[in-house]
């Protein structure tokens, strides 16, 4: 017997355990990963990845609260990587994670139609909060993410009850660092006692041109300090340890936000190309990938990651007990504060509040009948007066110039304080922040942001709207004193390229309303446009009201429509936009009934129209075409052709008063007339 037991013992030993992998196991394959990917792209930038891959495995693996079953989870933490180009990083941390994002994914990097384009971007891979490449911008996304929940907290936590209770984490490098963009952030996210946001500065002194000892001497950590965020400074950027007390540190901060200064080793694990910029942007090549393989133990082939490791980082259904655990907090809110859960609910999921779209229907058409002149810039301020009350996420203000942009209204109180009514942010003179800000803002939901400086200031903001664009972002960009119109400041003010350079960016609708009936319709349509951004502009000087009928009023959001027709079909039609509408309707009374004019308050908006209605606008049949707008002639080109004719400016303005510049550049009603009759 006691041989068969001994026997059966043997037969059936028992199982001897696994060793657990090490937190260098686990950073190791975000390591290879990036490595594996860039190399099969022969393209990519493998340094970044391979020195932030341990801050990232302590931060996803201990401390990010997501769920990959749900990588919409409206309490989820957001983490964003604003030193972007190394993308690979977020691809590794998403699929070793759980979310869907298959390895053959990670194989196609930076192959047409993959989920895993070469810098991260928002509406391709499930778990990335916002687009980033551009440096400094992440960064400043972030800081809107954070004040979005700052702002949610305050408006709808009870003491029993912290439904919005998340913080935002944001990677950046040298590279942001130095952008200006990241300064401007980061004064505002100091001033605003941001404390849920933990940025961790990849300080591994390298950039593209090399070590960054020539050309970026700053003292980062005092910089941050003296714009109020809390620092933490040396943090070993490869030590476990070191990371885990450097966060639960960054915990513990109250009433600022935190920098987590790790110093790292870009390429990591490289033999011959650690701390290099030869890491930076190119794959490792052959030879360096099986020597990296060899150094830093990884036995393992291409794009292999073994099960030991992936199930540790797959580990429970962590994700979804949290998810649960609010779910089950969140009903007891529901239960006691009723209302207040309905309106989360709601503006979770970007829906405008019920009856919304008649209210703002009854504004416009009060305006209509009232006919008020007013700058568009006045009647701005009127829209966002009745709009604003109606719509507690819209929530916005200007750089520095709120009292010129008009966009304070009675119920503005300031975002700087502890009102769970706070809507207005001062953001200072800060437009490429205040941009990136409201972008952010934007992806967090449930918010509607607007931002607003002069409209010759586009140009310090300009990359921003266009990563709005390009992301979908829902922000409402408000310009004012929008061409040569506001007169004495001169050139220096006076917009000239700025609404054709708008204009130019994809999916960016731009308006540039007549009057204040079409001020309010831009507002609207900006309002409820949540899958791009808007980008308001209006007049310094006051504008006529112009008479409609409730066909053409109706018409106005359609981006372009007759505002006043040619008996027949019309000889001539004069396009317009802003102030040369009332310039284009007093030429036609001189012309006669056989002129129409179109008022094209929005080209994007009215080139997505159907064929047919923009042929009843604009008929082929009729050439004669005279397009005119005080800004860059040229654009207008491809509505009048080359055998139309363009009043615009040609070159920049000058400072005099505004009624002496426009009959000196031509905008008059006899310059007008006479190019009319010229076309032949």
């Amino acid at each position: 017997m006691v041989g068969a037991r001994s026997i059966v013992c043997r037969l059936n030993p028992d199982p001897i355990p696994m060793p657990t992998p090490s937190r260098r196991d686990l950073a190791n394959a975000i390591r290879f990963l990036a490595i594996d990917a860039v190399e099969a792209a022969k393209s990519g930038h493998p340094g970044m990845p391979m020195g932030m891959a341990d801050i990232a495995e302590v931060l996803w693996n201990d401390y990010l609260q997501h769920n990959p079953n749900n990588p919409k989870w409206f309490n989820r933490d957001r983490f964003v990587l604003s030193n972007g180009h190394g993308s690979m990083l977020q691809y590794a941390l998403l699929h070793l994670s759980g979310y869907e994002l298959p390895l053959e994914e990670l194989k196609r990097f930076r192959k047409l139609h993959s989920m895993t384009p070469g810098h991260p971007e928002n509406f391709m891979t499930p778990g990335v909060e916002t687009t980033t490449g551009p440096l400094g911008q992440g960064f400043a996304n972030a800081v809107g993410f954070a004040l979005a929940e700052k702002l949610l907290a305050q408006r709808f936590n009870r003491p029993e009850f912290a439904v919005v209770d998340h913080r935002t984490w944001v990677f950046m490098g040298d590279g942001c660092m130095m952008e200006g963009i990241s300064h401007e952030a980061a004064s505002l996210a100091g001033t605003w006692g941001l404390d849920k946001l933990v940025a961790f500065w990849d300080d591994n002194h390298i950039s593209i041109d090399g070590n960054v000892e020539g050309w970026f001497t700053d003292d980062t950590p005092a910089r941050f300090e003296a714009y109020g965020w809390h620092v933490i400074r040396e943090v070993d950027g490869h030590d476990a340890d070191a990371i885990k007390a450097a966060i639960e540190e960054a915990m513990r901060s109250q009433g600022k936000p935190v920098l987590v200064c790790c110093r790292t080793t870009i390429g990591f694990g490289s033999p011959n190309k650690a701390g290099k910029e030869s890491s930076h942007g190119a794959p490792l090549g052959k030879d360096e990938v099986a020597a990296t393989r060899e150094a830093l133990g990884w036995a393992h082939g291409p794009f292999e990651i073994p099960d030991d490791i992936r199930a540790a980082w797959r580990a429970g259904n962590a994700g979804k007990v949290r998810e649960h655990q609010w779910g089950q907090l969140f009903d007891g809110y529901a239960a006691r504060y009723p209302a207040e859960a309905d309106e989360l609910v709601r503006r979770s999921r970007g829906e405008l509040p019920e009856g919304f779209v008649a209210d703002a229907d009854a504004f416009i058409a009060k305006l209509q009948s009232d006919g008020h002149t007013v700058a568009s810039r006045k009647a701005s301020q009127m829209a966002i007066e009745a709009f604003a009350p109606l719509l507690p996420e819209l929530v916005g203000g200007s750089a520095d110039l709120a009292h010129s942009n008009l966009t304070l209204w009675k119920g503005s109180k300031s975002v700087a304080g502890e009102d769970p009514d706070a809507n207005y942010i001062y953001f200072g003179v800060r437009e490429f922040a205040m941009t990136a800000i409201s972008n952010g803002l934007a992806l967090h939901g449930c918010f509607i942001p607007y931002d607003a400086t002069f409209l010759v200031f586009s140009d310090y903001a300009r990359n921003a709207v266009r990563m709005s664009a390009l992301m979908g972002a829902g922000a409402i960009h408000v310009y004012t004193h929008d061409s040569i119109g506001l007169g004495e400041d001169g050139p220096t003010h006076q917009p000239v390229e700025h609404l054709a350079a708008l204009r130019f960016i994809p999916r960016n609708d731009v308006w540039r309303p007549c009057d204040a009936v079409e001020s309010a319709v831009a507002w609207k349509a900006a309002i409820e446009r949540r899958d791009g951004p808007s980008c308001l502009v209006f007049s310094r000087q006051n504008l006529p009201h112009q008479a409609r009928d409730e066909a053409q009023l109706q018409a106005i959001a359609r981006g372009g429509y007759v505002l006043k027709d040619s008996k027949g079909a019309p000889g001539v039609i004069l396009i317009a936009t802003g102030s040369e509408v009332g310039l284009a309707m007093e030429a036609a009374g001189q012309l006669g009934d056989h002129v129409r004019v179109v008022s094209m308050p929005c080209v994007e908006v009215f080139e997505r129209q159907d064929v047919a209605y923009r042929a009843s606008v604009l008929p082929d049949a009729c050439r004669k075409r005279v397009a005119i707008e005080a800004g860059i002639a040229d654009y207008w080109r491809k509505f009048v052709g080359l055998d139309g004719a363009v009043i615009g400016m040609h070159g920049f303005g000058a400072s005099a008063p505004a009624e002496d510049l426009f009959p000196h550049f031509g905008f008059t009603v006899q310059h007008v007339v006479e190019a009319a009759n010229a076309l032949q």
